[in-house]
Formats: C-alpha cells, sequence, structure tokens
C-alpha cells in the first residue's frame, strides 16, 4: 500500500494536481443515455407516428415538418431535464382522455362529468390558473417562514398548473377542428391564448432553473408575474368572452404563425422571468429578505442565463416574422408600430449583453434595466395593440 501511495502521489517539482484530474474521463453523451432515455425517445417517436395516422390528413406539409422536428427536440429537452418526461407524459394522457371523452362531438364539454370539471380546454385552462394563485401564495409562505413544505408545494402545484395550461390548450386545437375543418387552426392565434402559452412557457423555464440552482427561493417573484398574466386572462375572458374560439382571420392563415409566435413567446417568458429574478436581487441588495433568497451571484447568473436565452429566441423569432411579412405583404420591413417596438426591444436587451459581456458591468444597475425592460417588452407586446393602429391590428383588444 505505501508502494502505492508513493508511486501514486506526483514527483518531485511537478504541477499541483486539480481535482478534475482524479475525475473519470468524461463519456460521449450518447453512451451516457441510460434505457430509459432510450425507452422516453421510442415513446416520442411511437407518438408521433400515431398523430401521423390520426391526424395526417389534417396537416400539411409544413405541419408534418415540424411533428417530425419535435421528435428529436423533445427528445434533447427530456434527456437533459428529467422531470419534463412525466410532465409530457401527464399532458399526453390528459389530452388523449379528453379527445376520447369528446367521441368527436363538441357539445359533450357540457355533458360528460370529467369534461365538463377538468380536462376540456377551457376547464383545464381554468384549473391552471387556479393553481397558479394558489401557487404564488405557497411560494410566499415558503419565502417568508422559511417552509420547506410550502416551497416544495408551490412547486408541486406550478408543475401541475403547467400541466392542465398545455393540455388545454392541446384540447383546444381538437375543439376548434370539430367546430369545423375550416376553423380548425393552432390555438395561439389571439391574446387569450398567447396569455396561456406566457403562462406556461414562464413556469416552464423558471422550473428549470428551480432545478438548476437547486433553490426555490425565487418561485415567490416569478410567479408574480405568471399570476399577473392569469389575472389579465380571467378578466379578458369574462369580460370579453375571449376563450370562445374563432375562426383565424385571413392574416393569420400561414405556417410561419406556427413557428414565429412560439418562439417569441420563449423570449417573452424568458425575459419576464429575468425581470422578476432582477427585482429579487434588488430587494436583497437593500437589506430585503436578503438571507432568505439565494445569493446574490445565483440571482445575477439566473437573471444573465434567462435574457441570453430569450435573446437568441426574440431573434430568431423576428427573424421568422419578417419571412413572415415577405410572404404575407411582399416586403420584410414596413416600420409598422409592432415591428418598431419589436426592435426596441431586441436592441434593449443585444445593449444589456453587450454591456456585461464586454464591459463587464454587473450589479444593480443590470437589475434594474432587466425590470425596465420587462416594462419596454410588455409595452410591444400589449401596449401596441392598445394604443397604436398598423399591419398588427389583429390583436387589439
Amino acid at each position: 500500500m505505501m508502494e502505492l501511495a508513493r508511486s501514486s502521489a506526483p514527483a518531485a517539482g511537478a504541477a499541483s494536481a486539480s481535482p478534475t484530474d482524479f475525475l473519470p474521463p468524461r463519456q460521449h453523451w450518447l453512451r451516457a443515455l441510460g434505457t430509459l432515455d432510450w425507452l422516453y425517445a421510442l415513446a416520442l417517436v411511437v407518438g408521433a407516428g400515431i398523430a401521423f395516422v390520426a391526424y395526417g390528413d389534417f396537416m400539411d406539409v409544413y405541419d408534418k415538418g415540424i411533428l417530425l422536428l419535435h421528435v428529436p427536440l423533445l427528445a434533447a429537452i427530456g434527456w437533459h431535464w428529467k422531470p419534463f418526461r412525466p410532465f409530457l407524459a401527464a399532458v399526453a394522457v390528459l389530452s388523449l382522455a379528453s379527445i376520447g371523452l369528446y367521441q368527436g362531438n363538441l357539445a359533450r364539454a357540457e355533458e360528460t362529468f370529467f369534461l365538463k370539471y377538468l380536462i376540456s380546454s377551457q376547464t383545464a385552462i381554468m384549473w391552471m390558473s387556479a393553481l397558479v394563485f394558489i401557487a404564488t401564495g405557497a411560494y410566499w409562505l415558503g419565502l417568508l417562514a422559511r417552509s420547506d413544505f410550502g416551497e416544495r408545494t408551490g412547486s408541486a402545484l406550478t408543475w401541475i398548473a403547467a400541466t392542465m395550461g398545455t393540455t388545454g390548450l392541446f384540447v383546444r386545437w381538437y375543439e376548434s377542428y370539430l367546430i369545423g375543418p375550416d376553423i380548425g387552426h393552432i390555438p395561439i392565434s389571439n391574446l387569450y391564448e398567447v396569455f396561456v402559452l406566457f403562462s406556461l412557457m414562464t413556469a416552464l423555464l423558471y422550473l428549470y432553473y428551480e432545478l438548476r440552482y437547486a433553490t426555490r427561493r425565487m418561485g415567490a417573484f416569478v410567479l408574480l408575474v405568471i399570476s399577473a398574466a392569469v389575472a389579465f386572462l380571467l378578466w379578458y375572458t369574462f369580460s370579453r368572452e375571449a376563450h370562445e374560439i374563432q375562426p383565424l382571420i385571413p392574416a393569420l392563415q400561414s405556417y410561419w404563425m406556427k413557428v414565429h409566435v412560439p418562439t417569441n413567446f420563449i423570449g417573452y417568458g424568458a425575459f419576464a422571468l429575468a425581470a422578476m429574478v432582477g427585482t429579487a436581487y434588488l430587494l436583497a441588495e437593500r437589506g430585503i429578505l436578503a438571507s432568505r433568497l439565494p445569493a446574490p451571484r445565483v440571482l445575477e447568473d439566473v437573471m444573465y442565463k434567462s435574457i441570453a436565452i430569450g435573446f437568441a429566441f426574440f431573434t430568431i423569432a423576428t427573424i421568422l416574422g419578417a419571412l413572415w411579412a415577405a410572404e404575407a405583404w411582399g416586403t420584410y420591413w414596413q416600420w409598422d408600430p409592432k415591428e418598431t417596438w419589436a426592435l426596441i426591444v431586441w436592441l434593449n436587451y443585444a445593449t444589456w449583453l453587450h454591456m456585461r459581456l464586454t464591459k463587464g458591468l454587473r450589479g444593480a444597475l443590470l437589475a434594474w434595466w432587466a425590470v425596465v425592460g420587462l416594462l419596454v417588452t410588455s409595452f410591444a407586446f400589449i401596449g401596441v395593440n392598445m394604443f397604436l393602429s398598423g399591419l398588427h391590428s389583429y390583436g387589439a383588444l
């Protein structure tokens, strides 16, 4: 044993060994995948095949291409983020159960118990809304009382809310086709539907960071912005009956909508998350809840990564929007108010990233910038529709 110890020690004068010297060599990521990983991927392939058989007649070539691309995309997400798998499985089970209960008859939404009270599109989205509010309260209870139970409850309720909201959107998609094949469309075409999408994107992004940084202490702040979106959604539902499925207007009858809108709202969700984490950072810096929140470097890192992800997706969405505009209106850019404010949002976050990455800017200024950035983004999203008119006026309140 002594000989072994001497032989394994570094030679005199040699550089000190780093901790990574004692780690096993990294496997290629494909070799690191286990049986459950491959079974998950197989389930996605089988599910896509069933979708082709059941709904292929309703799909154009672009729909089929998007479906095929989602198989490796969802596989990669599930391999990297394990909790995504049961979430996706639960959404699939609930959505298929709802479709089965309809039996091709939309009137069954008021006749069947589980559709009426649980998994029709509207009831599922209402469950999402209620659970978001309860989860927000649970997170705040956990934060203020230092209650691990409260935080775990908030996290579990957020997962369930995301499951119900995603189910609601999938079922709404199916319901639109029950109204009429010419009415059927992906449910991301009006403010009601995109506010559901925003809530889901923000919640899922937060849940990823919650696991990635092993802390639930940011949930109290992030769920506030989701609760605000849900509050608007409920007002819009009950004051304008916005939950009613309407035919697509001609401007939205394009395959570009199916990729432009979801990509855009990943960006919006990431920007909203960064702003709420920035709010937490500013409070902690002033000694408010400082002992209860994650370390400032953690909050800074989450804020930076959220804006980086949001900027990447918002950039892609802007390019896709320009391509859509060229097809619809014959030009890539017309300085329409919506386009102009999208450019302002893009420049805002491009400058934020530039100042952090090349100038080394850190701290409260970037946190304030992230908070103000959400106000700019909110105006680009909602304010333009309310106060300005243009080619994008179809999203007006």
